[in-house]
């Protein structure tokens, strides 16, 4: 078994998305996809597909082998990852604006500060995959910018506002 069969090779969204910024959503799964390492507790090999939804504040992860072979679904609640969501939406909007009022030591600041909130977070999605998925530091980095833009985006009203 090689490492490269350990990988997503496809990830799709659950039409529970909809309406959202596809443009947002293609270039974070580009960058997972581009370079991962996915290894399904207790599976001999992929690569794999992945599929994401949210349910009842939730996060669906449906995992199955390259022909569509169910694997596993690992349902990740969204809840400690309310205040990483919160914190990470705050910094953005506080990078957009310091772009338009430049000022080099400033966007330096947020954007270190985003890069200890993005790196927080990830470590928690990989602590709370664990048991069903082990993932390596980039790829729990990668897949936390795209569980950001998914349903922290589709479900904001519920979660950032708890």
């Amino acid at each position: 078994m090689t490492a490269g069969e350990f990988r997503l090779c496809d990830v799709s969204l659950d039409r529970s998305f909809s309406g959202q910024d596809y443009r947002e959503h293609d270039l974070a799964i580009g960058a997972l996809l581009k370079c991962n390492t996915f290894i399904p507790a207790g599976h001999s090999g992929g690569p794999y597909r992945l599929k994401l939804e949210v349910a009842d504040e939730r996060l669906a992860l449906h995992i199955a082998d390259e022909n569509g072979g169910h694997v596993a679904s690992h349902h990740l609640s969204l809840s400690p990852f309310r205040r990483l969501f919160r914190d990470y939406t705050r910094i953005c909007e506080n990078y957009y604006e310091a772009v338009r009022h430049p000022g080099p030591e400033r966007l330096e600041a947020i954007d270190m500060g985003r890069r200890g909130i993005h790196n927080e977070a990830s470590e928690l999605l990989k602590e709370r995959l664990a048991a069903k998925v082990s993932v390596d530091k980039d790829t729990a980095r990668r897949l936390f910018t795209l569980v950001y833009a998914l349903p922290a985006r589709n479900t904001s009203q519920q979660i950032l506002s708890n």
